[in-house]
C-alpha cells in the first residue's frame, strides 16, 4: 500500500451490527512529522502546513463508510516526551492507532517500533481476557519531499512486516485522498478485528485527564461539498474575554479561524 492507493474495499457486516458506530483513534509520533496536517486534512480536505506541536486536540468527525455512519473521535497528540501517566491514560482511550514518522526524519522513524511495543504492552495489560493487539497503522508522511528523503519505501514496509501492521506512505500536502485510506484502512481493521472478537471494543470510562484535551467538532452534514470546523463550537473552548473579542470578528478573520483553529490559541487571545 506503499504507492498505489484505492479505498477499502466494503465490508461485510453481521445483522447484529449497529448502523452508526464511535471509534477513538489516537494519532502518535514525534513532533514535526505531519500528524495535525494529516488529520486536519482528512476531515477538512484542506492542507495547512503549520501548527503548533505542544498543543493536543480531539477532532470529531462524521463520515459514510459502507453505507454506515462513523463517528470519528481522533486524537492528535503532542509528540513530546511526556508523564508516564498520560501517555497512558491516551492510549487507554484509543480504539485503534495511526503511528506516524516522516521520511525525511530518521528519528522519528526509530520511534515507531517503540510506540508500537508501548501500545500493545499497554492494552494487553488494560484489556484482560484479551490476547489480540489493538489495531494500528504505520504511516510514513512527506513522500513529497524525496529530495529530503532518510527512510526509504522499503524500510517502512519491512517495519510493518516485521510488526505485523498495515503500512501506508502517503503525502499529505499533494492527496487528500492518501489521508483518507489511512483512516479508512484502519478502521477497516478495526471491524476486522471486532468480527472476531466483540470483546476488543469494550468502551472504558473516560479519566479526567482525558476531559482536559480540548475537542473541535467537524460539520456534522455528509457529503461531496467537503466538511469545516464549526466556528460556534470552537469558541466555546475559548476563555470569556476571548469570546468578547471574538464576537465582533470579520468573515476574513472568520475564514481563517475555520482553516486553522490551533492558530487562533495562540494570536485571537494575545
Amino acid at each position: 500500500m506503499s504507492s498505489n492507493f484505492a479505498l477499502p474495499r466494503p465490508l461485510r457486516r453481521s445483522g447484529s451490527l449497529p448502523a452508526s458506530r464511535t471509534i477513538r483513534i489516537v494519532v502518535l509520533g514525534q513532533g514535526a512529522v505531519g500528524k495535525t496536517a494529516m488529520t486536519v486534512r482528512f476531515i477538512t480536505k484542506r492542507f495547512i502546513g503549520e501548527y503548533d506541536p505542544t498543543l493536543e486536540t480531539i477532532y470529531r468527525h462524521e463520515a459514510a463508510i459502507s453505507g454506515e455512519v462513523v463517528h470519528f473521535e481522533i486524537l492528535d497528540t503532542a509528540g513530546q516526551e511526556e508523564d508516564a501517566l498520560l501517555i497512558e491514560e491516551k492510549i487507554k482511550w484509543g480504539d485503534g492507532f495511526v503511528i506516524v514518522y516522516s521520511v525525511t526524519d530518521r528519528c522519528s522513524f526509530d520511534e515507531v517500533m517503540r510506540l508500537c511495543f508501548l501500545v500493545n504492552h499497554i492494552h494487553s495489560n488494560s484489556r484482560k481476557g484479551s490476547s489480540d493487539p489493538p489495531p494500528i497503522i504505520i504511516v510514513a508522511n512527506k513522500r513529497d519531499l524525496e529530495f529530503d528523503r532518510m527512510v526509504t519505501t522499503e524500510d517502512g514496509e519491512n517495519l510493518s512486516k516485521t510488526l505485523k501492521h498495515p503500512f501506508c506512505e502517503v503525502s499529505t500536502r499533494d492527496s487528500y485522498e492518501e489521508t483518507v485510506v489511512v483512516f479508512h484502512t484502519l478502521y477497516s481493521e478495526m471491524m476486522k478485528q471486532l468480527s472476531s472478537s466483540p470483546t476488543s471494543f469494550r468502551r472504558r470510562a473516560v479519566s479526567k485527564l482525558m476531559d482536559k484535551i480540548p475537542k473541535i467538532h467537524a460539520n456534522s452534514t455528509l457529503g461531496s461539498t467537503g466538511r469545516s470546523f464549526s466556528f460556534n463550537s470552537f469558541r466555546d473552548f475559548l476563555p470569556e474575554s476571548a469570546k468578547v473579542r471574538c464576537g465582533g470578528l470579520s468573515s476574513q478573520c472568520e475564514g481563517d479561524i475555520l482553516i486553522s483553529e490551533r492558530r487562533l490559541l495562540k494570536t485571537v487571545c494575545a
